[in-house]
């Protein structure tokens, strides 16, 4: 069965590496900062002064209760304009707060976002062959809700929460005595130690669900990227019992969630009702005796309040704290994936005119005796060596399995070589930087992508800053005008997902107009025929010629028809070259060539 490759790590306790890794990019903006933190502790100092004018607007009209009607209306309704002040200002600072820190860490997300997308487009094949993309999608978009989120709760609920609890701690011991600053201390840290106590056992039922949905996330997109296929074997309601599967175990481990969320909820409000009842039955008792007001038993009563409103939250703050780091390392355990392809120290820039030319026939290829395997086990390329020179066109044959598409792989350094050396007019591809390398090689691929967007902008896409009449020009060159003209959008055609909505001709003739706009030095079509009828193969080989005139061509060829006139024909067989030669040359030795040749004309 499918499932993420990414899933949720185990996480036994907060891990607070987390922060070293996000806090460079918040404290880009200490000056933000330092003044978010100052509207911080003036909301708290506005919060905690708040129950004080309650306490004087009960007691200034518990003490005129109809004795001075004058003071019965004005000094009152002063202490209830200034409570509407300060609860005012505490709305003004919280949202000056709010305003000056979010701005700090939607920047820290987007730079932390673009540098894990720059990263993963770093990174080698290998990565992305194995990658699952709906799992890997989960873990970046976690990853950057759980910044803010951490940022979110941390700034504006943890930290206000433990200054309000020492402030209010504080009076309560100054004011009236220790017994109320031990029930609200200990009242406090019963709540937090149930509360984390309580979600570290229902951590287990949260992780299984996120497992779940990202396994259900990852087979649902996994099947809708291969939607034909699921149509060709008509097996939609496998897919449906499948995806239902992974939902199926999503919903269980949701119930046992909702079950211990039960259990935490209810604890939670126990503490709470316990702490409030011993809190104002004393403050009760205190008032009855004469010592204190009954301004005093609200006071009291509102920074109770005050205090376990945040704390509710706790074992929910607690959870997604846990949960938010251990995603925020996840995606920085995707920034810390090395490619395994890197270019060495003060890589040199390739260089394809050679002194004293400019033209454009100067990139040739030399294959030095190189070896490669995906698995040490199973070497792919065992010790071939061969040139394509300065303007030749050079097909590769083969039987399937031969390493014929492998070498375009290397030549576009996405693997590097065991051993050996490629070198391009006399420059080790290993020693220049694959930027330079790839902006001199266009492809045509046997399997051509396509962006979901117009046919426009997937030809522009060779060369992004071209013009409209330079692209109008390469599709002009790749034959694709005619096809472009018959439809009603015309350029501005969109071409579905992958370019589903045209036809294997269609999209070869956009990936031949992409080369075109790129235009490149070296040439590599990678089986570009192989999957095409005989009138699309002889558009695409017209067009295909037009594009290799006067430039050094690598031919990856399954067709022996399409590559009769190459300079050069390299055939090979299990990792080896077992002939070379042009097409007479290999026909009149009448080995696997000719055999192959043979077997394609009959």
């Amino acid at each position: 069965m499918r499932r993420s490759s990414y899933p949720d790590q185990e996480v036994s306790s907060i891990n607070w590496q987390a922060f070293k890794l996000i806090l460079p990019y918040l404290f880009e903006y200490k000056k933000r900062i330092a003044f978010a933190m100052s509207c911080l502790v003036l909301t708290k100092i506005a919060s905690v002064y708040l129950p004080f004018i309650l306490k004087d607007i009960v007691d200034t009209l518990d003490a005129n209760n109809s004795n001075d009607a004058s003071a019965l209306l004005i000094v009152p309704l002063g202490l209830v304009a200034a409570y509407g002040l300060v609860r005012l200002s505490i709305v003004v600072f919280a949202e000056i707060r709010d305003t000056l820190f979010g701005r700090v860490t939607e920047r820290a997300i987007r730079r932390i976002g673009l540098k894990v997308f720059r990263h993963l487009h770093s990174l080698d094949l290998d990565f992305h062959l194995n990658r699952q993309t709906g799992g890997l999608s989960r873990d970046i978009d976690r990853g950057t809700s759980g910044i803010n989120f951490l940022m979110r709760f941390m700034v504006f609920n943890i930290v206000p929460t433990l200054l309000e609890i020492v402030m209010v701690v504080s009076i309560l011991f100054v004011k009236y005595g220790i017994w109320y600053a031990v029930i609200t201390l200990s009242s406090i840290v019963t709540y937090i130690a149930y509360s984390v106590f309580a979600t570290e056992l229902r951590t287990r039922y949260v992780r299984a669900a996120n497992i779940a949905d990202s396994s259900s996330n990852t087979r649902a997109i996994d099947s809708l990227l291969n939607y034909e296929t699921v149509k060709y074997f008509t097996n939609e309601e496998f897919e449906a019992q499948a995806y239902d599967q992974q939902l199926s175990t999503w919903e269980k481990a949701k119930v046992k969630n909702r079950l211990s969320l039960f259990a935490l909820n209810g604890g939670q409000a126990l503490i709470i009702a316990l702490a409030m009842t011993a809190m104002l039955a004393l403050a009760a008792s205190d008032v009855a005796a004469g010592v204190m007001s009954l301004g005093d038993f609200v006071l009291i009563n509102a920074f109770m309040m005050q205090l376990f409103m945040p704390l509710n939250f706790l074992g929910f703050v607690y959870r997604e704290i846990k949960g938010s780091l251990a995603n925020i390392e996840n995606l920085f355990g995707l920034l810390a994936k090395a490619p395994k392809v890197q270019d060495v120290p003060n890589a040199a820039i390739l260089s394809l005119t050679e002194q004293g030319e400019h033209s454009i026939n100067q990139a040739s290829i030399v294959f030095n005796n190189i070896t490669f395997a995906y698995n040490a086990k199973r070497p792919i390329i065992k010790g071939i060596s061969f040139n394509v020179n300065a303007g030749e066109k050079v097909a590769v044959v083969g039987q399937s399995g031969s390493g014929k598409s492998t070498l375009v792989k290397l030549l576009f350094r996405f693997y590097d070589v065991d051993s050996g050396s490629i070198n391009i007019n006399g420059q080790d591809i290993s020693q220049v930087s694959q930027e330079s390398l790839r902006s001199h090689i266009g492809i045509v691929p046997q399997d051509t992508v396509l962006f979901n967007d117009t046919l426009f902008n997937n030809v522009q896409y060779g060369c992004p800053t071209a013009n409209k009449e330079e692209v109008l020009k390469a599709i002009e060159l790749a034959h694709l005008s005619e096809f472009i003209d018959s439809l009603p959008e015309g350029l501005e055609t969109v071409v579905g997902e992958r370019g589903l909505k045209l036809s294997g001709g269609e999209k070869q003739r956009v990936a031949i107009a992409r080369t075109i706009l790129k235009n490149p030095q070296i040439l590599v079509f990678d089986e570009a025929t192989s999957s095409l009828d005989s009138h699309s193969e002889q558009a695409i080989l017209t067009a295909i010629n037009e594009v290799a005139k006067s430039r050094t061509s690598l031919v990856i060829a399954h067709r022996l028809s399409t590559i009769i006139d190459s300079d050069n024909i390299i055939v090979m067989s299990h990792g080896e070259i077992v002939e070379q030669g042009n097409h007479q040359q290999l026909l009149a030795l009448e080995g696997q060539y000719s055999k192959m040749w043979q077997l394609q004309q009959s």
